[in-house]
């Protein structure tokens, strides 16, 4: 039977990892009020990395979606056309699939797993698989105030569709296999969710977050040890202090965000009824969201797989967006084209936004995908474009061709973007490992 002092020394040893001191407290004379991975892979005065994912559905012009050529050569056909800017800070991906996309019905079978790869329920039932971005949510909720911000600029289909529930075509982002995260379209009340509660980050203080679990392990300690607790979490609790001030004055020499409160005012409630007005809206709150560090994980829908969005700022108001993909007409291009400036303008955007030594742009990994490569519902490639240098660790400028590969899964990209981030869950969706090219 191990002795007490065996018992205490054990107790000491959980006192450190309970408490989190050892590691935070070189964090803590840095930049604690923002926080950094628990794991210490990213320096506490670097920028996070964070992530944003854009979709549009039923595909693009068959003839116009391609890029090839590397850095500033690189030639994009016209569909990529607004993202001329980007091409050293874009990765062209082409090949990735999703096998599962490739069963079940069209529309929503091509779209309720886009993000996770996961098997999707039919006949009217509701299951898929937790996508990337909540994967992410989970594992950096406690770092922001909104762990994750689901956005779209049209309203979920709760019919049916060939014995698959529409709501598959309405969400890309999925909490958990059975619960499709809520999605925000209302411009305001995701501007609300962000600002209107300016209540703390979740850990700007190390210590309230270890109280619980202090307070278990002094009820297992010796009267001495307790002491001794008792005299390191108020350190911890004094270095919080003396940060704050320090931040209140300006004298904080770690990362901060380049805003600490919105510099646009909360948008008018309702819908905007101009689709052009509504998309711009939700791209500067998800801008402006990265910029507060009031979340890192993003994700804006900008129409529904089978979407019934009409275009007349576009000239384009005789078809809904889902019928007009079934062909190759001058007005679907115009419309891809309207698609592609709002990822250039969040590009733009984050781009101008200095963080350090790189820009929110650089500390970003922005994917825009579509459930379909081509409006005859061509799924056996997925159109993909990755852009933003994810922390310094992505490489632009180039194209990664995966057509003829064996293992061309589009889940193998999510690992990647999951690495660059520090989360390495092990298999994910059908694949078991990374692109190491990404």
């Amino acid at each position: 039977m191990k002795n007490s002092e065996d018992k205490y020394r054990f107790s000491r040893r959980r006192m450190l990892r309970g408490a989190g001191a050892s590691l935070a407290l070189p964090w803590l004379e840095s930049s604690a009020v923002w926080g950094a991975p628990k794991d210490g892979k990213r320096a506490a005065s670097e920028a996070p990395v964070r992530l944003a994912v854009l979709f549009a559905g039923n595909g693009f012009h068959s003839k116009e979606w391609w890029a090839k050529g590397e850095g500033r050569q690189m030639e994009l056909g016209k569909v990529l056309a607004p993202l001329q800017d980007f091409r050293e800070k874009m990765l062209f991906l082409r090949g990735l699939y999703n096998a599962e996309a490739l069963k079940g019905n069209i529309h929503s079978s091509q779209t309720g797993n886009l993000l996770s790869g996961a098997p999707l329920a039919s006949g009217g039932e509701i299951r898929s698989g937790t996508s990337i971005d909540q994967v992410l949510a989970q594992r950096y909720g406690g770092s922001t105030k909104v762990p994750s911000l689901v956005l779209g600029c049209e309203k979920s289909n709760p019919s049916v569709h060939k014995n698959y529930s529409m709501l598959y075509s309405s969400h890309i982002s999925w909490s958990s296999p059975t619960t499709p995260t809520p999605l925000e379209i209302y411009p305001a009340l995701a501007f609300d969710r962000l600002f209107k509660d300016e209540g703390s980050k979740g850990d700007k203080s190390v210590l309230d977050a270890v109280l619980g679990d202090a307070a278990s392990l002094r009820r297992g300690i010796g009267v001495s040890d307790q002491r001794k607790l008792d005299e390191y979490l108020e350190s911890v609790r004094d270095v919080e202090r003396r940060i704050d001030n320090a931040g209140k004055r300006g004298e904080l020499q770690g990362w901060r965000p380049s805003l600490d409160k919105p510099d646009m005012p909360r948008p008018a409630a309702g819908i905007p009824q101009d689709i052009a007005e509504h998309m711009r809206l939700m791209a500067d709150i998800l801008v402006l969201g990265f910029q507060t560090d009031t979340t890192r994980i993003a994700t804006l829908k900008l129409n529904n797989d089978h979407s019934s969005l009409r275009f007349p700022h576009l000239g384009v108001d005789y078809m809904i967006h889902h019928l007009l993909s079934h062909s190759d007409t001058p007005d679907w291009l115009k419309v891809n084209q309207f698609f592609l400036e709002q990822v250039a303008y969040i590009a733009r955007k984050l781009d101008a936004i200095r963080e350090g030594p790189r820009t929110l742009l650089d500390n970003t990994m922005m994917l825009f995908c579509s459930s379909m490569l081509t409006g005859s519902h061509e799924a056996r490639q997925l159109p993909a474009i990755l852009v933003g240098g994810g922390g310094g660790r992505i490489k632009g400028g180039r194209v990664l061709d995966y057509l003829e590969k064996p293992e061309r899964q589009m889940c193998r990209l999510f690992l990647s973007m999951m690495d660059k981030m520090d989360v390495r869950p092990g298999p994910f969706g059908d694949a078991a490992r990374a692109l190491d090219e990404v």
